[in-house]
Parts: structure tokens; C-alpha cells; sequence
């Protein structure tokens, strides 16, 4: 931004005093200057055409013109005022024209002819030829651009219906965490990352590679066979920074689920917490540890039995996992140490996940599950009756804790 303010205020104070071939070259000196992106850069500043710098850039290539162009000896200039025309200056209609094909929802306009395709800069100046107007592609840019328009991807904002005590729920949250945390008592975020493809496939980003030798992957993206999928469910602990990842390759189940927070009790959170007679749970209100999940309370009451603690459970509201701690907190920054590099095994998922760090002291263990666990398990009334749960006064179907039942009063 310092470089296109520097290059603006140079111009206002050469504009009024260089003629319009000198213009010219200046612009194409300073591009050339700035290197890659320079030409881009000084138009932006100055509002020039990028033809135009680059026909500077030209000029600048070739011989300077002798003297004696002119019966004074200076090279011809064109006149202030000279040249052709803008087509905006002489086409009255054009701005309107092209607004209404851009943006044709907004101008009330449903049948317009470019409502369900792509508004490439060709298509757009087709269009606009077929209605009468002269216009070539490049113009469009430069049409495009001084409207205020850009090229931009769309941006997730939108969390969908909003729960009706959403801002209420994430306060519950923050307090009971809040309360285990001074307490000394563990308190994790779960959730499983998204399934990944094992083998020689494409995987999203770039790693550095001798120049003109990326590594070589498959077209299309068929599941292998013998390798298929992996599923990482993660355990992040949110006091101590760490996390626990289990790499399960069958059904993303509630018994998955649990069976990888069994786990990171034994192998961390059991060492780290000892005493400790409760543990918080936060979780996303749907998938394998959903709150309408029967599998899950029945595999939740296990753990309590098992490890004599009254297991806490929070659910985030509807459509708002990315709040959910372990998301920015662990599962991107594992997505970003794989960026680029084929999960070729298993063992590779797992070496590539438990070698994730930060500078903020993240630190990761990861492990193979290569349990089975079948889907579609029913628990029925009866079962569902035998456990010890609480729930809680606030939305009690997605706060509740379930206790050792032969603690249960």
C-alpha cells in the first residue's frame, strides 16, 4: 500500500507538468522498477491503462526517436484533448448495460441473458456486442473495475437457522469451563476431522519441490481398495494445549467415538489430572457424539463406570461447529503440516499428525485404531433407562452429565 501511495503522489505532481508520451514512459519505468506485479500496481495507482504501460514498456525497449519531428526539434505530442474517444463518453448506455449483466438479481432483471452462466469478461463483452455495444474484452476489465467490481470467491458467513438461546448456550459453555479450569479438572473439545483418501492422491497445497519436478499423483480420485479411508478423531485438551488424535479406518461411530477418548485418558489425560473426579466434554451437536445419539450416552456411561468420574457433556448449538475449540486449535494446523504431500499409508497420517506443532506449544500424539465397529446399533428404552444421567435445568437435552452409576444416588 506504501509503494501505490508513493507512486500516486508522484504522479499528481508530474501529471500537470509531463505531456502524454512522457506520462507514458514514466509509468512504464516505475512498472519495470517494481518488478512482478509492477504493471498491475502503477495502474492501480495512477488509474492507467495496463496497455498503455505496457506500450511504454515497448518504447522503452526500442531506440530513442531522433530529433527533428517537428519543424522545433521535438517529438510529436498529440494534442490535449486528442484521440479517440471513450467508448463510456461515447456510449451512454454502456455502464447500465454492463451492470445489469453482472449483477442482474439485484437490478430486477430474472431473464437476463447471462443469469445462469459464467460472467467471464469475454462472455460479457459478447453479450454486450450482440446488444449493439463495441466493446472489447479488455475494455470490459477496465468497464469492470472503474463500477467497483472485482473478482471474488464466496465467503462461509452464513451459519444457517439460529438456535433460539445460541449467545445463552455459549455463555453456559464459557462458564462451566471456566469452573472446571479452576478447579483443576480436565476439559476437552472433540470431533472428528474430515475423512481423508489414503494413497497417492492429490491433497490441497504446496510443499517446495525441485523446479519442474512435482511429485507425480493419480487423476482421479477413485478410494483404494485395500488402503480406503482414515477417520482422526480428535481430543484436544484446552488447558494444557495438547491434543490426542485417533486415526480409525472402519465406521465413524459413537463406539469410535468414545473408545478415542478412552484412549487419551489412559495414554494422557489420566497422568496429567490425577485426582481429578469430573471431566468436560465439548462437542458439536451432531455426528458420532451428537446429543440425540443414544450409542453415545450408553459408550459416555462406560467411560464414567470406567474411570469413576461424572462425565460432563456441552454441545455446541446448531451450525456453529467452527467455534468448537479443537477446530482452530488443532485440526487446522494438522491440515496445514499435510498441505501439499500425499497420504500415501496409515503410518503416514499418523507420523504426519503427531509431528504437528506450533510456536504457541501445540503438541500432538496420534495412533493407529484398527478396531471395527459396526453401524447401526440400536439402544433400546430399557438400556437407555439403566443410565445414571443429569441433565441440566438450561437445555438439558444438550448439557447433561452422566455419573458413575454406583455413585448414582
Amino acid at each position: 500500500m506504501a509503494d501505490i501511495a508513493m507512486i500516486e503522489a508522484k504522479f499528481q505532481a508530474l501529471s500537470g507538468r509531463l505531456d502524454e508520451a512522457a506520462l507514458r514512459i514514466w509509468a512504464a519505468t516505475e512498472a519495470r522498477s517494481l518488478g512482478r506485479g509492477g504493471v498491475s500496481m502503477v495502474a492501480k495507482a495512477i488509474g492507467m491503462s495496463r496497455t498503455t504501460i505496457y506500450a511504454g514498456l515497448s518504447e522503452l525497449e526500442m531506440p530513442a526517436p531522433p530529433a527533428g519531428n517537428t519543424t522545433d526539434g521535438r517529438p510529436r505530442v498529440r494534442a490535449v484533448g486528442g484521440g479517440r474517444k471513450k467508448l463510456a463518453d461515447k456510449d451512454a448506455s454502456l455502464f447500465s448495460a454492463l451492470d445489469a449483466l453482472v449483477e442482474p438479481t439485484t437490478r430486477g432483471d430474472p431473464m437476463s441473458p447471462l443469469r445462469w452462466t459464467t460472467k467471464s469478461t469475454y462472455r460479457l463483452s459478447e453479450e454486450l456486442k450482440r446488444q449493439g455495444h463495441d466493446v472489447s474484452q479488455r475494455t470490459v476489465c477496465d468497464l469492470l473495475a472503474q463500477m467497483g467490481y472485482s473478482l471474488q470467491s464466496t465467503r462461509k458467513t452464513r451459519e444457517g437457522g439460529k438456535h433460539e438461546d445460541r449467545d445463552a448456550q455459549f455463555a453456559h459453555i464459557a462458564k462451566t469451563v471456566a469452573d472446571y479450569q479452576a478447579t483443576g479438572d480436565p476439559v476437552i473439545s472433540v470431533d472428528t476431522k474430515k475423512k481423508e483418501l489414503i494413497g497417492d492422491f492429490k491433497n490441497a497445497g504446496r510443499e517446495y519441490q525441485p523446479i519442474g519436478r512435482p511429485e507425480q499423483v493419480r487423476v482421479y480420485d477413485f478410494i483404494d481398495p485395500e488402503l480406503g479411508k482414515v477417520a482422526p478423531y480428535g481430543v484436544y485438551d484446552l488447558t494444557t494445549n495438547t491434543g490426542w488424535v485417533n486415526v480409525g479406518i472402519d465406521h465413524d461411530t459413537a463406539e469410535f467415538a468414545a473408545e478415542s477418548i478412552r484412549r487419551w485418558w489412559y495414554e494422557m489425560g489420566e497422568a496429567i489430572y490425577r485426582g481429578a473426579c469430573r471431566l468436560l466434554i465439548t462437542a458439536d451437536c451432531g455426528g458420532s457424539n451428537g446429543y440425540r445419539v443414544r450409542l453415545w450416552h450408553r459408550e459416555l456411561q462406560k467411560l464414567a463406570d470406567e474411570f469413576q468420574l461424572s462425565i460432563e457433556v456441552n454441545h455446541f448449538p446448531p451450525g456453529t461447529s467452527k467455534w468448537n475449540k479443537i477446530e482452530h486449535r488443532m485440526f487446522c494446523h494438522i491440515t496445514a503440516n499435510w498441505r501439499g504431500r500425499p497420504l500415501t499409508s496409515r503410518e503416514v497420517v499418523v507420523n504426519l499428525i503427531g509431528n504437528t506443532t506450533t510456536k504457541e506449544g501445540l503438541r500432538i500424539k496420534a495412533t493407529l485404531d484398527e478396531n471395527t465397529y459396526a453401524p447401526g446399533i440400536k439402544v433400546s428404552d430399557e438400556e437407555l433407562a439403566t443410565l445414571a444421567i443429569e441433565r441440566n435445568e438450561f437445555h438439558g437435552e444438550r448439557n447433561y452429565r452422566l455419573r458413575p452409576r454406583d455413585q448414582h444416588i
